[in-house]
């Protein structure tokens, strides 16, 4: 803008968790002090790869923008940028972009998987795959979609008034959507653009992330803040408006993903508001004069 958990307590029952519900199963909720520390590096290691440096940057990237001399609210940040001026050369850069953002994702789902460090006595509990486990699979397609458009309408209608908001008192600076040329190829780009955006930040900031700080002893909702907090770091490059919308967005999801324990809907609101921000400013730019 913005995936472990219970295995199959939820996934086999239907129904969603209770609001006390776990992010992840009990065994994995005391490791011993060493099984802590390789987590904790885990943590910095999946992070520093993914989402953590582009905190980093957009931070780097806020200080550039107010330092630079024109205020916030007449800078631009575009999202979805050409990289060259041959359409085909160009295609293969954001199909090349788009698939090596997503190795994190198969990274954390590979770590997930991986259950000898959670153990004192190196056993794993039984289970499915690590996709299963945080929900992310096609168990639930009816509910997930229904849920996943709720959550869009619930996030997207507050967030663009809130964007309104920060354009007028200066805090956000002008996001362009779409920095593509109208390519034949375009508008797909845009929408694998979208489902990549969602499975990195909904699988790795809340599914991965939330599962490994229960596992070192963190309360769930302090994880979720922290979650939270970094989504919306990663946002600053736009300014402090979307930092809080994003941060919102995250505390919304984590409690979500507290309670329901799946992904899946998180990815398909997420999938679907950045579709209808990138495309729509693709198709509709120029005619509500945003472009």
């Amino acid at each position: 803008m913005m995936a472990d958990v219970p295995d199959e307590r939820a996934g086999d029952t239907g129904g969603p968790q209770s609001p006390g519900a776990d992010v992840a199963d009990p065994a994995e909720a005391a490791s011993p002090p060493d099984a802590r520390r390789r987590t904790g590096a885990e943590i910095a290691i999946v992070l520093g790869l993914s989402l953590g440096s582009s905190a980093v940057y957009a931070v780097i990237d806020l200080v550039g923008k107010l330092t630079a001399g024109p205020p916030l609210a007449q800078q631009t940040a575009t999202l979805n940028r050409s990289v060259s001026p041959r359409p085909y050369l160009d295609l293969s850069y954001q199909l090349a972009g788009i698939a090596f953002t997503l190795v994190p994702v198969a990274l954390v789902l590979f770590l997930l998987a991986d259950r000898r460090n959670e153990h004192a006595d190196g056993s794993a509990p039984a289970g499915g795959s690590a996709a299963r486990r945080i929900g992310l699979d096609l168990r639930r397609p009816g509910r997930d979609t229904v849920a996943g458009l709720a959550l869009a309408a619930l996030i997207g209608l507050p967030g663009l008034g809130l964007y309104v908001v920060g354009r007028k008192l200066g805090i956000t600076v002008d996001v362009v959507a779409s920095g593509l040329a109208p390519y034949w190829w375009t508008v797909p780009v845009l929408v694998l653009q979208a489902v990549k955006n969602a499975m990195v930040e909904e699988v790795v900031v809340v599914g991965y992330l939330l599962t490994r700080l229960r596992g070192l002893g963190l309360p769930d909702r302090a994880g979720i803040v922290i979650s939270a907090l970094l989504r919306g770091s990663y946002h600053l490059y736009q300014g402090f408006g979307p930092f809080l919308g994003n941060a919102v967005m995250g505390l919304v999801f984590g409690e979500w993903f507290r309670r329901r324990g799946r992904v899946m809907p998180l990815v398909i609101a997420h999938t679907l508001l950045d579709v209808v921000a990138f495309v729509g400013y693709q198709l509709l730019g120029h005619a509500l004069g945003l472009r």
